[in-house]
């Protein structure tokens, strides 16, 4: 029996791993998608328009 109990961990976290992974792939795409990626090109427009203030020096008179 204490195979059993050393096997029974792995194979749960194996289990879980596989659901949490078809899970992944089966929410891809559908009918969010065009949502979804619009709000990270938003985000990446943020996040790159507030790089590049960071980035440009301030005139200094």
């Amino acid at each position: 029996m204490d195979y059993v109990s050393a096997l029974l961990p792995p194979v749960v976290m194996a289990v879980f791993f596989i659901s949490v992974i078809r899970v992944i792939v089966k929410t891809q795409g559908g009918a969010n998608k065009a949502k979804e990626d619009a709000a990270v090109d938003a985000a990446l427009a943020r996040a790159e328009a507030a790089r590049q203030s960071s980035a440009s020096p301030s005139p200094e008179a």
